[in-house]
């Protein structure tokens, strides 16, 4: 060598690209999983405010690490999002000033506005896993989960 830097090659950048990639998304999985124990630890707690807390500020820093930064800004701010993106992140807000049933109510509203585009294509798979799928075949249950399914509004 002659003293200068060794600039790196094209594989290893890519390579390391790949990494970063597969790395957020993995952490951003770890995020939202912990998010989601934390909300529902929250709620048989008796709605305890600092799970809740916890729980929606790590659910929203895993998604965004999962999908991505601008990718999470374009699905909550759409302008047909609007009413679910303010009952969601409302909810989320009112969690954290300490108003922990009422926030939940508002969050999970906002929940099945944001995503009941992807209801029926969930109901779809897991109606092929074995177990759950003969679960959502019974009588009683059959019906409510093809009203849930039923969704006219796509993402």
């Amino acid at each position: 060598m002659d003293g200068g830097v060794n600039p790196m090659s094209m594989e290893s950048v890519n390579e390391l690209c790949i990494n970063i990639y597969f790395g957020s998304t993995e952490i951003g999985m770890g995020l939202t999983g912990f998010g989601v124990f934390f909300l529902f630890f929250g709620m048989v707690l008796f709605f305890d405010k600092a799970l809740l807390a916890i729980g929606n500020i790590l659910f929203v820093a895993g998604l965004a690490f999962v999908i991505g930064l601008e990718r999470t800004f374009k699905f909550f701010f759409q302008r047909h999002k609007f009413k679910a993106t303010s009952f969601f992140l409302g909810g989320v807000v009112v969690v954290l000033i300490g108003w922990p049933i009422i926030g939940v109510v508002l969050e999970i509203y906002g929940f099945f506005l944001l995503f009941r585009g992807f209801f029926p294509v969930a109901v779809g798979f897991i109606r092929r896993v074995p177990v759950l799928g003969s679960i959502l075949n019974l009588p009683g249950i059959s019906g409510l989960v093809d009203k849930v399914s039923d969704s006219n509004n796509m993402v």
